[in-house]
């Protein structure tokens, strides 16, 4: 899969050092991953959730990434890098708009 953008990764754990390593590790793993639709994302991700239109994924120790996959492109695109606080704030905001 192609990932855009890693910068906002690398802009998140500039300011979240601790998120580094689990960032990194997502990234190269979804990288190399050849996903045709979100049941082969929960295979490699079994914490993967489907919010909406997202797909966010728990990275551990605390963080979130919020993307949307384009499947048929083989295109991850990162909407949102999120703490824990930020993500619950921000899945509450997704809630209200169903």
């Amino acid at each position: 899969m192609h990932v855009i953008s890693r910068r906002a990764l690398v802009e998140f754990w500039t300011r979240h050092p601790p998120a580094c390593a689990p960032m990194t590790a997502w990234f190269r793993v979804v990288s190399s991953a050849a996903f045709s639709r979100f049941a082969d994302v929960r295979q490699t991700f079994n914490s993967a959730d489907r919010v909406g239109d997202f797909v966010v994924f728990d990275v551990g120790a605390g963080y979130r990434i919020v993307t949307v996959i384009h499947f048929n492109r083989g295109r991850i695109y990162l909407r949102r890098v999120l703490t824990h606080r930020e993500y619950d704030e921000w899945s509450a905001g997704q809630r209200g708009k169903r």
